[in-house]
């Protein structure tokens, strides 16, 4: 039987829209008020959201050598097996499926399916939405990669215009002053952790770019292309993350900020009325949908990258020879994100995701000084500035990461690490029914 490849069918611009896509969901349209209880000056709410763009920055520096250098389909996957063998590489593949992407992908759907619901009073449940979505995004992506990338690039620019319209609303139509400032934060101590606080949810709002590398096999260029995507990308997320900010902070002052739930609809009301709430709960429902539509069309690159090393189903690795793209890996994905939507489950798989996922990124980080190490002077379209000073300071950041985690979460961590070691006998089995196989 012909075995069919994928195709490379995208561009820098998609590579772009895929970075921003997997970084914005629905968590900038909230996060601020989180922010707002940590640190209560206004300078001190905008300046974390500068300082987390600074380290997802760091980052995409990192993410983009190495997708110059290791070009492949599945991304930090491949990274990870190149750099330290198959296991690693496996677990990371195994937390994606059954917590990372799986868990985020269900709880996204959710959100989307409550906001949806308001919008239109559909006589159904968020649970039944959320699945119907997830199945009408699995076929978008079982039609092609072109098709994906282009519902999911549509979607990231209505995010952009629906964040820019937030952010040109709060500034020429709301009032500046809706609330006093909040009094200056007082002893240097208790500002560095308020700061260190408040950077959690910052961070959590400015993860994602990485995903963008796992079509690197299904890009023209990926060794040009996804780097220069992932610089771009990321800076203009930190753009519209901190415009946010400011705007959040100018039009409700710190404290209201603080006290509110729901900041981006409180500055839209305030701007436009009832009128200017409603349009930006539907750019949150549009959002969120973009979210699940990158995540439907990167993920699965991964799983279909294992199935090609031997190290999960063959069939995940089959290759539509119509639409060149891995269906079974993409219904797979579907199927994951659709059962732990309806078995109401994703609130607690994503407390495990934290000390799992850093890991990962502190061993893809780390990856970078085998590969320099091991291929000595080659040349490569893009070096990350000022390493090993700031591929160091990433790691660095990812290991402080994952031990408060454990420090602040231990049960959650503990069952997290309990899933991930789960997945050493799934590996060791695989490879040795490849060694049987062998000839």
């Amino acid at each position: 039987m012909q075995k069919h490849a994928l195709v490379r069918r995208l561009g820098m611009f998609d590579a772009t829209m895929l970075v921003m896509g997997g970084i914005i969901g629905s968590g900038i349209f909230v996060t601020p008020a989180e922010v707002a209880r940590h640190v209560t000056t206004p300078a001190l709410i905008v300046g974390v959201w500068v300082l987390g763009g600074m380290v997802a920055l760091a980052a995409s520096f990192v993410y983009a050598e190495l997708a110059a250098r290791r070009p492949e389909v599945g991304g930090q996957y491949a990274y990870l097996r190149d750099a330290y063998g198959p296991m690693p590489a496996f677990l990371y593949g195994w937390a994606l499926l059954l917590v990372i992407q799986s868990g985020g992908m269900a709880a996204v759907a959710i959100t989307f399916a409550r906001y949806f619901g308001n919008l239109v009073h559909l006589p159904a449940a968020d649970s039944a939405v959320a699945v119907g979505v997830l199945a009408v995004l699995t076929l978008v992506n079982c039609l092609g990669v072109r098709s994906g990338s282009n519902v999911q690039s549509g979607l990231m620019v209505l995010k952009i215009l629906a964040i820019l319209a937030l952010v040109a609303a709060g500034l020429w139509f709301a009032p500046a002053s809706a609330a006093p400032p909040a009094a200056a934060e007082a002893g240097s101590l208790s500002t560095i952790a308020a700061i260190g606080a408040a950077m959690t949810p910052v961070m959590f709002s400015y993860g994602g770019w990485q995903t963008s590398g796992f079509c690197a096999g299904e890009m023209r260029d990926p060794g040009r292309d996804l780097a220069r995507g992932l610089l771009l990308g990321v800076a203009g997320v930190i753009l519209l993350y901190t415009a946010v900010a400011f705007v959040c902070v100018m039009v409700l002052g710190s404290q209201r900020l603080a006290a509110s739930t729901t900041p981006a609809s409180d500055v839209m009301r305030l701007a436009l009325g009832e009128g200017g709430a409603t349009f930006i709960a539907l750019g949150i429902a549009i959002s969120t949908l973009g979210f699940l539509s990158q995540g439907m069309l990167t993920a699965p690159r991964v799983y279909f990258a294992m199935a090609e090393d031997g190290l999960f189903f063959r069939g995940v690795a089959r290759v539509s020879a119509r639409t060149r793209v891995p269906v079974v890996a993409i219904v797979l994905q579907g199927v994951a994100a659709a059962v732990i939507a309806l078995s109401g489950t994703f609130g607690q798989i994503l407390s495990y995701v934290v000390s799992v996922d850093f890991i990962f990124f502190g061993l893809t980080g780390a990856a970078l000084f085998v590969f320099r190490r091991r291929d000595g002077g080659r040349p490569v379209a893009f070096k990350a500035p000022l390493h090993p000073l700031t591929t160091g300071l990433f790691v660095a950041a990812c290991a402080l990461t994952v031990i408060a985690t454990v420090w602040n979460n231990l049960t959650n961590s503990l069952i997290g690490y309990a899933i991930l070691l789960a997945g050493v006998p799934a590996c060791l089995y695989w490879q040795r029914k490849n060694r049987a196989a062998a000839p």
